[in-house]
């Protein structure tokens, strides 16, 4: 068994739990129960499905060094992952597993708002546990489309008035006038969930200080850039070597090509396993993951250059 951040592990499925009417979670371990990882709130694993790759967030105690949990959304246009796992996956399975990695780490605050969206849940249940056990100041709204969809509140039921269940079926639209009002100095914002619930908590906290807001993404971040990409060239300054990435290709396709080895996993800016070191040039970043000033690192699985040229320390 590998303890690299990107290796890959061979694991075994030792328990299935319905959570929900469309949730199923799912326990991991060694086959020789040896220690696992270390990993922290808001890390997430590479599942090795057949043909495809899925990231899910680690939702059980950072301390169990012996088991990974993961909850698996049933979903009705799934390409597969999501069917193979509720339909075929059983315990006893041997099934192959990459990271952690943490792209969603839990800062120091004085307070704490998450906001959930049906599976969004699963990456910020661990850093409930966390801040409860430190005793800072928290509170969990948690939407989803009906209380039999909503994983976990079994779980979260102990936390009493903390927690703040709201089906769509009773409630509506998660109420984020009324939790996001008021700019408050100190209070961190946690938001995993769909697409429309992220967007719209962006818009909510943009009067707020910078760096309040902290995002999950299960999917990549829509892009309406396809027609403008331009070609750029990647400079390898260890192999001193010169790439040209047409509009067309991903620099990722064009390092695939040339026969260098990089480590990926979505292909999709989701998961953050193909990142790469910039010495020179400016990125354009098309993640859901990087910020956009940043200039020392880019995914090359979806992201460009803003300049002719990246250099990579590669």
């Amino acid at each position: 068994m590998s303890d690299s951040e990107t290796g890959v592990l061979e694991l075994e499925v030792v328990a299935l739990r319905r959570e929900s009417d469309c949730v199923l979670s799912v326990e991991l371990a060694d086959p020789e129960r040896r220690l696992l990882p270390a990993w922290e709130p808001g890390a997430h694993i590479d599942l090795w499905l057949p043909e495809q790759v899925r990231q899910y967030s680690l939702l059980g105690d950072p301390a169990e060094r012996h088991r990974y949990r993961i909850a698996v959304l049933r979903e009705p246009a799934s390409a597969g992952g999501s069917r193979y796992v509720h339909e075929t996956l059983r315990p006893g399975e041997l099934v192959e597993v990459g990271g952690p990695r943490n792209n969603f780490p839990l800062v120091a605050a004085e307070g704490y708002l998450f906001i959930a969206g049906g599976i969004g849940i699963t990456p910020l249940l661990p850093m409930i546990r966390r801040v409860e056990a430190e005793g800072r100041d928290w509170r969990l709204l948690y939407g989803g489309r009906s209380h039999r969809s909503m994983a976990f509140l079994p779980e979260l039921a102990p936390y009493g008035d903390k927690v703040a269940p709201r089906p769509f079926d009773e409630f509506g639209h998660l109420d984020l006038a009324a939790a996001l009002g008021e700019p408050t100095e100190g209070l961190a914002v946690y938001c995993c969930g769909p697409e429309g619930l992220i967007t719209a908590v962006e818009e909510r906290c943009e009067a707020w200080p910078a760096g309040t807001l902290h995002v999950e993404r299960f999917s990549a971040r829509p892009r309406d850039d396809e027609d403008d990409l331009q070609a750029f060239e990647l400079v390898l300054s260890r192999s001193d070597r010169r790439l040209s990435v047409p509009p067309d290709c991903t620099a990722l396709d064009i390092l695939d090509a040339a026969g260098i080895d990089v480590p990926n996993a979505c292909r999709d800016g989701v998961c953050g396993s193909c990142e790469l070191p910039v010495l020179k040039g400016r990125p354009l970043h098309r993640d859901s993951l990087t910020e956009p000033d940043r200039t020392d690192a880019f995914l090359p699985c979806v992201s460009r250059a803003q300049t002719p040229e990246l250099v990579l320390d590669l």
